[in-house]
Formats: structure tokens, C-alpha cells, sequence
């Protein structure tokens, strides 16, 4: 008996898992024209590189990405919990860049689209699993689907059909929440088109208005030559000469009246809710009424609530069998990386834990990755997968 019925998986089934899966009527995988990019109901999806400029759109994206591509993933075996080795991909899945920076742009494409993709790019030879990626970008993925629209066919990139297992083949990351690109369309809109008003307010500070004429009509000419002068005196800055009949008026509202600062205030605890981050992160909440908080409360709420849904979509497709052994498991390494407490508390835990007889010294070191000697080491089980 071979090595893959062993396990239980022969090799023709990891193949079949990597074809397209089930996409609903709403999914937010995006179709690519040259005319831009649309959701499957042919609704444009706002362009990212716009998006990013709004500074809580930016800010929000990089606390979600940054915190998630710096925590460390790692094998767990399932039936033991026990931290396996890890195989080469899980450390870094391209080998022309860092782990962060692929995990980086997987958690931008699944927050602004919701779904991101992986391209195989090589493979194991005993069991075909994949042992290779590279992160794609959703503007170049597009997605062809049956007569209903409810399964996919077939993916291509950049117009090229791609195949649906082995090398070239697409992982797929479906996001627990539909892209921010989509949803939040209107809002980052609406805070693009306040910054934009706001820098045409500072660009033109002198309001807008007109040159009332109290004596008798001018000719043509001499308007036309009045107004050039006038515009010229202005973007000069210089002092500007009315007669005893001309007189300037000035209509609108200045700046300060159209409450500029207000409503991209407001907008921002808008952005901050669309992308489930506290508004308190980016400066947003002028009110804050939030308590006193030790930082790992402050890190465990802000996992549970902003970043756990992009957590669980990488760890559960990467756990699945088409790329992970059966009874393995992909997880991030939350409580020893992002959610593990300080140092005294952590040894007072460990010293009540000896004083119980719960553990020894020996495993009190390994709890902190101390050798024998006190020296730091990384755990390296020799485990196989």
C-alpha cells in the first residue's frame, strides 16, 4: 500500500480539491474588464489605489495587515496539539519574499475584495500537495461561472485560463466578510470627495463671488478685460482697484461653515465601523469613553473582533487537505507571538505551576524555549509530516 493510502488520501483527490469552489450570486470575487472592476451584479467596485488614499481607509488596512502578516504561523498536530516542524512554504510561501509580506497582501486582498489568491508553483513529489506559492493580485484574477452564476467554471489571469489543480493552479481564500471595496463603496467615496473639497477650500481661499456694476451697463470688451484683471490681482495676492460703481460680493460658504473637519470626522468613525477596527485606534472617536485596559485586553479585543475572521479564513484553507496532511493543522501563533503576556507574568504563572506539582523545572524551560543551561533555543521537534 502506498504512502497516500496510508493516510488516507490518495493523490488524485488532493488534485480535485483544488478546483474553483462554490461562489453564491452576491460573492465579491470581482471580474476584471479593461473598463474596471465588478462585483458578479456589475456594481463598480471603488478603485483601491483611491480607497488608500483616504488616511482611515490606509490606517485601518495597515493595523489589520501588519498585526496579522507579523504573527508567526505554525503545524499543529490535531489529536495531540502538539507543534509539529513546519514544512519549508508555511515559514516563507514564496521564496522570492518574507512570509510577512505575502501574508500582508493575502489579509489586504481578503479585507478590500474579500477573497484572495494563491498560485501554485511547485509541488511535492510523493503526495502532489502543493510545496510552493505566490500571492496574485485580484485585478488580475478573473472569474468565469456556470449559466446561474452560482459555481465557477474556471479562473484565468490576466485572460489566461488557469488550471484547476497541479502547478499554475489557484488556491482561493474566501473571506467570512464581504470586501470593503464593495460594501463601503459610498462612504470612502463620500470621504474621497470631502478631501477633495477641502483641498480646492485651501487651494482657492478667497471665496468665490462676483462685481456688481451700479452705474451705467459696461461694454463687452471692457467686462471681459474687467474679470482678467480681477482673476490676475487674485492669484497674485496683489491689491485689486474698484470704482465708485463696482462693487464685489462675495456668495457661498467659507470653509469653515461647510464644516470640513466635522464631516471627515465623521466619516472616519464610519470608515472605522465598515472595517470593524475601534475608532479610538485611529484617532476617530472624539469621545471616547473607553476605561483603563492592560494591553493584552486591548490586544485580545482588538483579535477578536477585527482581525479573528481573517485569521480563520487563511487558517482553515490552508488546513484544508489539498495542502495540508489530513489530521495537521495550519494555525497562528497567537499566544506565544502577539497575545503572550509580559514576562513576570508569565514566570509567576509558571512558579505557581511548579509549587502545584502541575509541571517540572524541565518543562518550565520549554515553556519559556530556555535550554538546560538558560540559553534561548527554538523548539524543533522532530516530528515528520
Amino acid at each position: 500500500m502506498g504512502l497516500l493510502q496510508t493516510i488516507g488520501l490518495r493523490k488524485k483527490d488532493v488534485e480535485a480539491q483544488l478546483s474553483p469552489p462554490i461562489m453564491q450570486q452576491t460573492y465579491g470575487a470581482g471580474v476584471y474588464t479593461f473598463g474596471g472592476l465588478y462585483n458578479t451584479n456589475g456594481v463598480p467596485f471603488i478603485d483601491r489605489n483611491l480607497a488608500l488614499q483616504v488616511p482611515a481607509v490606509s490606517r485601518c488596512r495597515n493595523l489589520i495587515c501588519g498585526v496579522i502578516a507579523s504573527i508567526d504561523l505554525e503545524l499543529i498536530q490535531k489529536s495531540t496539539g502538539r507543534k509539529l516542524q513546519s514544512p519549508v512554504w508555511l515559514d516563507q510561501p514564496d521564496i522570492r519574499q518574507p512570509r510577512s509580506v505575502t501574508i500582508s497582501y493575502t489579509v489586504d486582498s481578503l479585507l478590500l475584495y474579500g477573497v484572495a489568491y494563491w498560485r501554485v508553483t511547485s509541488l511535492y513529489e510523493d503526495d502532489g500537495r502543493p510545496s510552493g506559492f505566490e500571492w496574485v493580485a485580484n485585478t488580475r484574477v478573473t472569474v468565469t461561472t456556470d449559466n446561474y452564476g452560482d459555481e465557477v467554471d474556471y479562473y484565468s489571469i490576466n485572460g489566461q485560463r488557469v488550471p484547476d489543480s497541479g502547478v499554475g493552479s489557484l488556491v482561493t481564500f474566501q473571506s467570512l466578510l464581504p470586501g470593503v471595496l464593495e460594501t463601503g463603496g459610498r462612504t470612502i467615496q463620500a470621504a474621497l470627495d470631502i478631501q477633495k473639497a477641502a483641498s480646492v477650500a485651501a487651494a482657492t481661499p478667497m471665496a468665490t463671488g462676483f462685481i456688481k456694476n451700479s452705474g451705467a451697463d459696461l461694454p463687452e470688451a471692457q467686462i471681459s478685460g474687467l474679470l482678467a484683471a480681477w482673476k490676475a490681482a487674485r492669484n497674485s495676492r496683489s491689491t485689486a482697484y474698484l470704482t465708485s460703481t463696482l462693487d464685489y460680493q462675495t456668495v457661498g460658504y467659507s470653509p469653515k461653515e461647510m464644516m470640513y473637519n466635522e464631516a471627515s470626522q465623521y466619516l472616519a468613525t464610519e470608515i472605522a465601523r465598515l472595517m470593524n477596527v475601534p475608532a479610538y485606534y485611529i484617532s476617530a472617536d472624539m469621545n471616547n469613553s473607553m476605561t483603563y485596559q492592560n494591553i493584552i485586553d486591548g490586544r485580545k479585543e482588538f483579535v477578536a473582533y477585527s482581525l479573528q475572521p481573517f485569521i480563520s479564513a487563511i487558517e482553515n484553507r490552508l488546513s484544508m487537505d489539498d495542502v495540508t496532511r489530513r489530521g495537521n493543522q495550519v494555525r497562528f501563533a497567537l499566544d506565544t507571538t502577539f497575545l503572550r503576556a509580559d514576562t513576570l507574568a508569565r514566570l509567576e504563572a509558571i512558579e505557581k505551576m511548579l509549587t502545584l506539582g502541575l509541571i517540572d523545572v524541565e518543562q518550565a524551560q520549554s515553556m519559556e524555549q530556555l535550554s538546560p543551561n538558560g540559553l534561548t533555543e527554538r523548539p524543533n521537534n522532530a516530528i515528520n509530516i
